[in-house]
């Protein structure tokens, strides 16, 4: 009732209510707080791309204890880095992939993981310590404060997820994490991302830029919004590919084998364990993935840069748009390599990129509205 007095009265006004955030984050300083929400992001990129080269060398098992406080020294004398080697010897993955290293070789992986850890506990304290004195002289508001309190649990959590996933890897008959685990502890780094740049976004502009009504403002921000979702659906493939190694069974585009469907892409019953145990079925699965999300980000940019969004806008898509391009020819060159460790880290690492790059072009269309909101 009061809506619709107000949209006779006044639809501009109503226009802007709709569209204006009830409660928007408070900093002091915008800037300075969205530049620390910005180190922390790329301090998370750092995590996913140690993160994934820690996966493609083997080197997530190396440390055998979960210590959250005591880890953080490295063995600091011979014993100790026998006694660390001593533990690795126990499990099936040194039998069976590593039989022979010699303490050198078991250094190499071992620092690759604690570098693993420690850049974690890094990523907290550069979030605890300005969040505590940046609340305590009333910089930000108590939202943000609790928000980004909320996001330190959820790191804390993301610690305990990845010594979750690392355990699995110790069973007798395994000589790798679990990829269910793994794709747990992937999906829920790209999450924290996600969340904490997005959270950087609002507190650097609160309110949205004013667009002028239109279907293809309304159909860029729908699209980009499913382009967004699409995205993390191919992470989590992307994820099972890495966690069941199903990149090395077929390294040929857009081939595989004799055909572009993988044989026996239904072998498995019931049908749902293809999805996750099939290596023919995973792969594919992610090539589709792959594909889809490419349309679906190229038909955004498409339909984006034919309306009238305004200039930030359309740079933003524009970055969008070369970005998919480019994760789609990491993608496929790290197919064709044989997945190296340095492509493959870089496709993963890439991928938060790019979905980074697809929260912005959300963010800054959060003004776009359909022409019947004028």
């Amino acid at each position: 009732m009061a809506s619709d007095a107000l949209s006779g009265s006044n639809p501009a006004l109503l226009a802007t209510l709709r569209t204006r955030p009830q409660t928007p984050l408070t900093a002091r300083n915008p800037r300075l707080i969205s530049a620390w929400l910005l180190t922390i992001c790329a301090m998370l990129l750092g995590m996913i791309a140690l993160g994934g080269a820690t996966r493609l060398t083997g080197s997530g098992l190396s440390i055998m204890a979960w210590q959250p406080l005591s880890g953080i020294l490295p063995p600091l004398n011979h014993a100790q880095w026998e006694h660390e080697f001593a533990l690795y010897r126990r499990i099936p993955q040194y039998d069976l992939l590593n039989p022979g290293m010699d303490l050198a070789g078991f250094q190499q992986i071992f620092w690759l993981e604690w570098i693993h850890r420690f850049w974690g506990r890094l990523i907290g304290l550069v979030l605890l310590v300005p969040l505590l004195a940046f609340a305590a002289r009333g910089v930000i508001g108590g939202r943000l404060v609790a928000r980004l309190a909320f996001f330190l649990v959820l790191g804390a959590l993301q610690g305990g997820i990845g010594w979750f996933m690392v355990a699995s890897g110790f069973d007798p008959h395994s000589v790798a994490v679990a990829p269910v685990r793994l794709v747990l502890h992937l999906g829920f780094a790209f999450a924290l991302f996600a969340a904490i740049l997005w959270t950087a976004f609002e507190v650097r502009a609160p309110r949205p830029v004013a667009i002028a009504p239109s279907r293809g403002a309304l159909w860029t921000r729908r699209l980009t919004g499913l382009s967004c979702a699409m995205i993390g659906l191919t992470v989590v493939a992307g994820g099972f590919t890495a966690g069941t190694h199903a990149g090395f069974v077929y390294n040929q585009f857009p081939e595989m084998g004799a055909g572009l469907l993988p044989p026996h892409y239904d072998r498995l019953a019931p049908f749902w364990r293809n999805l996750t145990q099939n290596l023919g079925a995973v792969q594919f699965d992610h090539r589709a993935l792959a594909s889809l999300t490419a349309t679906a980000v190229l038909s955004t940019v498409l339909v984006g840069l034919r309306s009238r969004l305004g200039k930030s806008a359309h740079d933003a898509l524009m970055l969008l748009g070369w970005g998919v391009l480019l994760q789609y020819l990491l993608g496929v060159t790290t197919l064709l390599l044989v997945v190296p460790v340095w492509a493959g880290t870089l496709h993963q690492t890439f991928a938060a990129i790019l979905l980074g790059t697809a929260l912005l072009v959300l963010h800054r269309l959060r003004g776009a509205t359909g022409p019947d909101a004028a």
